[in-house]
């Protein structure tokens, strides 16, 4: 073996080194942790607990001597049901990677929940002593019911038999009430904004509304509010344990009555509102009182004032009898019963002169009436129209006598007429000769021979030359 053989063989046995920065160590190192254990589950004991005004929570879990740093960034930190603290053991999910500014490993957390009670049932004895502490339990903020109120609001599920119960049992107790209908979610990621939203509707439209005290109520105003739904678990009743629900309830002006569940189940609303029904149908029996309740009641005080009122009498009537005895009150009685002979007396008089005068004017309306029956205008117009009547019919005959008079004058004219006509005589073979200038000629001395004439005939003309003319005086 040469030496170059002995130097490449030793070469091969030494030992390489790598050297790596501390970020690229921290790095690898992360990344090794992210891909290994990228979904793990850990249990421990709170400690160290830090929520950051980013909404970020910072904590150590420990176990033993063990801890173990645990981030929860403020989306998934949004998402739990309670509140972490000190000393609480609880269960975390998330995935281990390595905070590369301090080289500390880390558990990023996305779930937790505490161990043992659920985190919700954690979440409710939380929110429920801080309400406590702050007075919001306190009977004395309560606002009373009204007895009788004019209309009310629900708040519900329009889909639900919850709303079908209430108005069934509104129904049956007094059938006029008014019933205003919020619908909402009752249940889900969406419960809490609607039923806040319809809290701040009938509180807006209410009729204490002191931001418009001058403003007349307007058709949305109720008297009270009632929440309901039926029952469930606690993850279904959630939504009833939200703080800002519940601090929604607690603020609102009008009453409110909380039906949320079975008569077991109870809520943080349960413990604000201005009363608890344990189920939808009794806070619809409780809202309302029945009318006959209230007709047995009235009755009830009528009966007693009555009775009263016949107590009083008997009591003064008792203390009236001892000064009936007494000699002043019997001359009152002689002096009323003397003033009452002179009404007695008077009122005789007067009902004297009365039907004295009621008799005369009697008389004067029979008297009158048989004047009028005498000159009874109905008659006399009767007797004006057979007057009329009459002397329509004389002037008729007489127009009528007159007309024939003149028709037999027009017909005689008539006939005198045509006997006279010339064309009459024409008919009777006659003509008429006419010279050259259109007159009528009477006599031959008026023609000379050759002139012109025209001969009217009874029917048509003829025109014509004088030939001859004979004079009258040859002729004879």
């Amino acid at each position: 073996m040469d030496d170059s053989q002995f130097s490449f063989e030793f070469s091969a046995l030494a030992p390489s080194r790598r050297i790596y920065g501390v970020r690229e160590l921290v790095s690898a190192v992360r990344n090794h942790l992210e891909k290994g254990y990228p979904d793990v589950w850990v249990e421990g004991e709170i400690s160290n607990y830090r929520p950051a005004d980013s909404g970020h929570l910072y904590l150590t879990l420990k176990d033993g001597d063990s801890q173990l740093r645990l981030v929860m960034f403020r989306t998934q930190a949004r998402l739990l049901r309670f509140k972490p603290q000190n000393g609480m053991q609880v269960i975390a999910r998330g995935r281990i990677t390595m905070y590369e500014a301090r080289g500390e490993m880390q558990l990023l957390a996305e779930f937790m929940e505490p161990m043992g009670a659920g985190a919700l049932q954690v979440a409710f004895e939380q929110l429920k002593a801080k309400l406590a502490a702050e007075g919001l339990f306190d009977p004395a903020r309560k606002k009373p019911l009204p007895t009788l109120p004019r209309r009310i609001g629900v708040i519900t599920s329009p889909r639900g038999a919850v709303i079908q119960d209430i108005l069934n049992v509104l129904r049956r107790r007094h059938h006029s009430l008014n019933v205003l209908i919020y619908p909402a979610q009752v249940q889900g990621e969406s419960a809490v904004a609607e039923v806040s939203a319809g809290l701040r509707f009938f509180n807006k439209h209410g009729e204490n509304n002191p931001a418009s005290p001058q403003t007349a109520p307007s058709d949305f105003a109720v008297d009270v509010i009632i929440i309901a739904r039926g029952g469930g678990s606690i993850e279904d009743l959630a939504a009833f344990n939200d703080e800002s629900l519940v601090r929604q309830v607690a603020a609102s002006r009008i009453p409110v009555i909380s039906a949320v569940g079975h008569e077991t189940d109870f809520t943080i609303c349960d413990f604000v509102a201005d009363l608890r029904a344990p189920t939808p149908s009794a806070a619809a029996e409780l809202v309302i009182r029945s009318k006959v309740e209230l007709e047995e009641s009235v009755a009830a005080l009528r009966e007693r004032l009555r009775r009263a009122m016949q107590y009083k009498l008997l009591r003064e009537r008792q203390n009236l009898l001892p000064l009936e005895k007494n000699r002043v009150f019997a001359r009152m009685e002689d002096a009323i019963a003397r003033r009452q002979q002179r009404v007695d007396e008077l009122r005789f008089r007067l009902e004297s002169l009365m039907r004295q005068r009621l008799a005369a004017t009697s008389r004067r309306l029979e008297i009158t009436t048989s004047q009028l029956h005498q000159r009874d205008l109905r008659r006399q117009l009767k007797a004006q129209q057979r007057e009329l009547f009459s002397r329509l019919e004389a002037l008729a005959a007489a127009t009528q006598r007159y007309l024939m008079r003149r028709r037999s004058r027009l017909e005689q004219a008539t006939g005198t007429l045509a006997a006279l006509s010339p064309v009459a005589i024409l008919e009777r073979g006659y003509s008429l000769i006419f010279s050259a200038d259109g007159s009528l000629v009477k006599s031959a001395a008026q023609l000379a021979p050759g002139d012109l004439i025209r001969a009217r005939l009874a029917q048509g003309e003829a025109n014509a030359r004088v030939e001859s003319v004979i004079p009258p005086e040859a002729k004879e």
